[in-house]
Formats: structure tokens, C-alpha cells, sequence
């Protein structure tokens, strides 16, 4: 089968891989759609992020749907020509994380299109995929595999709106919106969240955040003091999540911030400087959220009973031959939000 194989900056090939066998507990998968990533660009830009670099080969990709082509013997619950959404969580089950119901921290987690390991954990952008069946999920027969590629981001909102705790009834701000922060708009509303105001330095992701339901959506690269009217009585917003993970984006936010306000920070963007004074003087709750476990078969299940939609975040669909120039309008947030792979 062909792959998407990243081999350093910029040089992204197509090459023949070998298809594993499928074991009794796994499926194999023909693999129909995936999302590009922000992590799949930042390795295609510029060979990886942080401290983490591309030292070998690695197929990319994390976000795919596709259809059962085999079962193995030991698994019950689906059969040949199911479609079904992937997990690329693969934790071990066996160490005390995984044991405290925390497998997003799992000790030996194997995480699709990762380079974070050695040797690196390869990824799903391939034309066929063997997963243990408890990555699959069915996919209802009203929702495209389009959809389906992007229960994985979904699960990664979902789970920054759990670690914030009650959203009903609450006022939310949204700091940066790529597709995470536009998917954070429909689980925070999907929560109970009543208000939610969105910012970005571009036009193009604030219209997408409206089409999924943002209440008011304010270009601070165009009104730096666009939050200003929201500093009165120390604050406004009840919860804010950070998915930009620009310190400018997260600190200017903090005056519209209430106290006691909820601070999740999701998006990841190198080491901040915060001024912990003020933290400290407004009594904020400074909360991480890191990837999701649990939270895929919830996004599945959301999608199949038509309860979100994400179609509007979908731009493009192009064939998997030409990927250099998918990633290409990944990147330019002018043109695109979420762009797809058909691997069909």
C-alpha cells in the first residue's frame, strides 16, 4: 500500500509500505479520509515542534475514517464493510495512569503519527491500517467519512470542555480559531454554555466560527482593545479557553476574565510568561488539557445522532497524490479551516 511518509522539512513522499497482518483482536481498515493536523504541518514546515524533532521516517497523520476490510477472529461487534472512525489513542493499559482511568498520560502511550518516541510511533495517512477494535467506532450512516476524520479533533475539544467543569449557564471566550478553537465553540455549547465570544487575529477562521454558533466574534488584529468593553467590575467571562497557544492571546484575555474564572489552556505554543500576580489577586483556576481518551467514542456519538455538525469547518477535500498541495492550503488560514485527504 502507499503512504504519506515525512522524511525531513518540507520533504513529504509517497511510498509502498508493507500492510501488517491482522491479528485475532484487531480490524483492518481501508482507510478513506483523513485531517491534516496543526502537528502534521508543523513536522511538513518545519520537521517537527518544541523539542521534538523528525530523526527517521514517519508516516503522518492521526484524524482518518474508513471501512472494515477484515475482522480477526476474535472480535465481535463488526464486520466487513462497517465504516468507522480511528482513535489514534493507543495507551497501554497496564501502567498506574492508565489504571487511574487517565490513559491520555499513559507511561507507554503509542500516539499515531508521532515523533515524540524512537523509534517513532507511525501514523494513519496510509491506504490501509490495522487497529485493535476497541479504536473503532462506528459511523452512522448519515455521517460522510469526511466527518467521520474529525471526530478525533472533536474528542480534543471535548475533553478541554470537561477539564473545565460546568459550562451551563456560563460566559465563554474563545482565544484562537483554527479548528480546535471552532470545535471548542461546539462542545462549550453543546455543555450549556449561554455566551461565547470568539477572537482571532484573521477574518476567515472568525467567519467559521460563527457559522458553528459563536455569539460575537472580534478581530483583535484589527481592534487590539476589542475586550476592552468586557473589563468593567473586573471581568466578564466565566471560563476561557486559550487554543492559540500565543501568551499575548492568553494574558490579554485575563481582564475580561471574572474571578475565579476557569482558564483552560489548550492550544501549545512554547513557554509563556504569565503574570502570576494577578493570577494570584483574581483567584483563576490555571487548567491543562492534554488530548482526550474517552472522549472519541462521545464525539462519535454526538456526530451519529447529528447532535454537533462540523461540516462547516470542512474547506477541502483533495486526493492523497497530491498532498504537497493539501498541506499547503492547511496552512494558509486565509483560504482554509480544515482541510482533508481522500484516500479512497
Amino acid at each position: 500500500m502507499e503512504a504519506l511518509i515525512i522524511h525531513a522539512s518540507g520533504d513529504l513522499r509517497i511510498e509502498e509500505v508493507p500492510t501488517p497482518s491482522t491479528l485475532p483482536h484487531q480490524l483492518k481498515v481501508r482507510v478513506r479520509c483523513g485531517g491534516i493536523c496543526g502537528s502534521d504541518l508543523h513536522y511538513y514546515q518545519h520537521g517537527g515542534f518544541g523539542a521534538v524533532r523528525i530523526q527517521q521516517p514517519m508516516i503522518l497523520g492521526h484524524e482518518v475514517s474508513g471501512v472494515v476490510e477484515t475482522v480477526g477472529s476474535g472480535v465481535s461487534g463488526f464486520e466487513v464493510g462497517h465504516r468507522v472512525a480511528v482513535s489514534p489513542s493507543r495507551p497501554c493499559a497496564l501502567c498506574r495512569y492508565c489504571q487511574q482511568g487517565l490513559q491520555n498520560h499513559c507511561l507507554d502511550m503509542r500516539y499515531y503519527g508521532s515523533a515524540m518516541r524512537m523509534p517513532h510511533i507511525q501514523g494513519a495517512f496510509r491506504q490501509e491500517l490495522v487497529v485493535d477494535a476497541t479504536q473503532a467506532h462506528r459511523l452512522a450512516d448519515n455521517v460522510s467519512d469526511a466527518e467521520g476524520a474529525l471526530a478525533e479533533p472533536l474528542s480534543v475539544a471535548l475533553h478541554a470542555v470537561r477539564r473545565a467543569g460546568s459550562l451551563v449557564g456560563k460566559s465563554v471566550l474563545v482565544t484562537g480559531c483554527g479548528p480546535i478553537g471552532a470545535l471548542l465553540v461546539i462542545a462549550a455549547r453543546r455543555a450549556g454554555a449561554t455566551h461565547i465570544t470568539v477572537t482571532d487575529v484573521a477574518a476567515a477562521p472568525l467567519r467559521s466560527a460563527a457559522k458553528v454558533g459563536a455569539d460575537e466574534t472580534l478581530d483583535v488584529a484589527q481592534d487590539p482593545q476589542a475586550l476592552a468593553r468586557y473589563e468593567a467590575d473586573k471581568g466578564f467571562f466565566d471560563v476561557l479557553f486559550e487554543a492559540s497557544g500565543n501568551e499575548r492571546a492568553l494574558v490579554g484575555a485575563f481582564a475580561a476574565l471574572r474571578p475565579r474564572g476557569v482558564i483552560v489552556q489548550v492550544g501549545l505554543g512554547g513557554n509563556m510568561t504569565l503574570p502570576v500576580n494577578t493570577i494570584v489577586a483574581k483567584e483563576f483556576d490555571l487548567r491543562g488539557a492534554f488530548r482526550f481518551h474517552e472522549e472519541f467514542a462521545t464525539a462519535v456519538a454526538l456526530l451519529n445522532k447529528g447532535l454537533v455538525d462540523v461540516k462547516p469547518l470542512i474547506s477541502a477535500t483533495l486526493p492523497y497524490r497530491d498532498a504537497s498541495r493539501a498541506f499547503a492550503l492547511a496552512a494558509d488560514r486565509s483560504q482554509a479551516m480544515k482541510v482533508l485527504l481522500d484516500f479512497d
